[in-house]
């Protein structure tokens, strides 16, 4: 199997001075894991973002150190700025590709449900992931559910109804609720509310015949 492979460097400036590092387009990173000691690194950003997009989550990348043989590594975790959302800090676990894992994955929804798109229902997402065993090359970035038998609001969908890849085994409970749909509430109909005049402070009742003019004139030749 062909993994993607991306070229890494060792890294000794920690701390404050990792910035600089960022604004020469450069991203920090460590390895560890699997027995090994930490290895702080650092590797082109762009590079990271090219591949990232390439191989989606809980990817099984090839690092290779100054021209070094490739080491199998899950990305484990990246961290992101909190306004960019550009990745800052990237997390690769050295593993052993015989050895299964556990780990969770991300709940990809396919297909189209009847009580969404005909009676205007609206898709619970119950759980955005799963626990899944799987060797490191057949970790896969999500688990599809198909919502077609989503057909009335009385129906649930279960962990069962994931589509597992091959080599993958379901870790959560088959019994686990994923998925169903609501029903569409209701609107309330109010009545409009007539404007109340009389009896509002600072509004005087309009007068009606003259009676209004006459009371000045009297108050006048008074």
């Amino acid at each position: 199997m062909t993994r993607p492979k991306l070229s890494v460097r060792p890294r000794s400036v920690r701390g404050k001075e990792v910035a600089k590092l960022r604004r020469q387009g450069t991203l920090p990173g460590v390895v560890y894991g699997a027995g090994q000691e930490s290895m702080s690194i650092a590797m082109d950003a762009r590079e990271f973002e090219v591949l990232h997009r390439q191989a989606g989550r809980n990817a099984v990348v090839d690092i290779e150190l100054d021209g070094n043989k490739p080491q199998p590594v899950l990305l484990h975790g990246i961290q992101e700025h909190p306004v960019t959302r550009k990745p800052i800090h990237i997390d690769f676990l050295a593993v052993n590709m015989e050895e299964e894992r556990t780990i969770d994955v991300a709940i990809l929804i396919v297909g189209e449900s009847e009580a969404v798109d005909k009676q205007g229902g609206v898709l619970l997402h119950l759980r955005d992931a799963v626990l899944v065993r799987a060797k490191p090359d057949d970790i896969p970035s999500g688990v599809e559910l198909d919502i077609t038998p989503l057909v009335d609001f009385e129906l649930t969908l279960h962990a069962s109804d994931l589509q597992m890849p091959p080599g993958v085994t379901l870790v959560t409970e088959a019994s686990e609720a994923v998925a169903r749909v609501q029903a569409p509430r209701l609107e309330e109909i109010e009545e409009p509310v007539a404007e109340e005049v009389e009896g509002v402070e600072g509004v005087e009742p309009a007068a009606e015949d003259g009676e209004g003019s006459e009371a000045s004139e009297e108050s006048s030749d008074s």
